[in-house]
């Protein structure tokens, strides 16, 4: 089965640019490039990738481009522009010119609240249809009343909820989370990506059992059509290897068809993102 990693990150750490990373990242604070993810590509038969900002600058944009353009199993970006910008609209349609600019993203997990529904970011969405252009959610899951408000604004541009909404898998809390997923998975346009799970665990002492209610719930809502797997490496490596992070989605999927599973581990993220061979 060939798959796709809908999900990962590339970065030339420095502590000025990377500020999210606090006194427990520590182990993630140096560079992370393709050739560092190559052994686990080639290992699980990965034959494309996403590589999503991890920056909020245009550079980014730049840098994950210039990568892409290097390495041919980088088959898509999701970049960053500032939808407050007086230059946003001539930033924008200078980035999707690039033929591997798939989609945009923003750190909505640390904005306030209202942040989604403000004009400007509202103005952003937009203009994004228009360029063949996706959006990623990153949010927490306290965040999810506002970013149903948001979808369904815009019934025609394609979405997809990173990290399943990071809910609390650590206090073992399903509501309102649970409620909240159902509610957005009713917006056609809507995907999931199945990432970033393990990071919302006890990072040192998580189990396989402590995270299959929460992929049982977004099973039920979304369905095998409109999930898709990510590593969200190199984040992942705080609480969990590659291999252990891929086995869990295909250790919980093996109950699937064979066709229901390659859709989730490839066939979903290449339709979404309009991915190339």
């Amino acid at each position: 089965m060939e798959v796709v990693d809908a999900h990962n990150h590339y970065w030339q750490y420095n502590s000025v640019e990377f500020g999210w990373m606090g006194a427990e990242h520590e182990s993630i604070k140096r560079d992370f490039l393709p050739h560092h993810l190559a052994s686990e590509l080639e290992k699980h038969n990965i034959t494309a990738t996403v590589a999503v900002q991890a920056r909020e600058s245009m550079e980014e944009n730049s840098f994950l481009l210039a990568l892409a353009a290097q390495h041919s199993v980088v088959k898509g970006v999701v970049g960053w522009a500032d939808f407050r910008a007086d230059t946003f609209e001539q930033d924008l349609h200078l980035i999707a010119e690039h033929p591997k600019l798939v989609g945009l993203r923003h750190f909505v997990q640390s904005r306030p609240e209202g942040y989604m529904l403000q004009e400007s970011f509202q103005r952003g969405i937009a203009a994004l249809k228009a360029l063949g252009l996706t959006y990623d959610i990153l949010i927490g899951h306290h965040q999810l009343p506002e970013a149903l408000k948001l979808v369904a604004l815009f019934p025609d541009q394609k979405f997809v909820l990173d990290h399943i909404a990071k809910p609390p898998v650590r206090a073992g809390e399903l509501e309102p989370w649970k409620t909240n997923i159902s509610r957005m998975a009713a917006h056609p346009q809507l995907y999931c990506k199945i990432s970033g799970m393990v990071t919302e665990a006890d990072w040192q002492h998580w189990q396989e059992d402590q995270i299959k209610p929460y992929l049982d719930v977004v099973f039920e809502a979304f369905g095998p059509d409109r999930l898709m797997y990510g590593s969200d490496w190199p984040v992942c490596l705080l609480a969990a290897p590659y291999q252990r992070v891929i086995g869990l989605v295909k250790g919980y999927i093996q109950q699937l068809s064979l066709t229901e599973q390659e859709k989730i581990m490839g066939g979903n993220a290449r339709s979404f993102y309009n991915l190339s061979e």
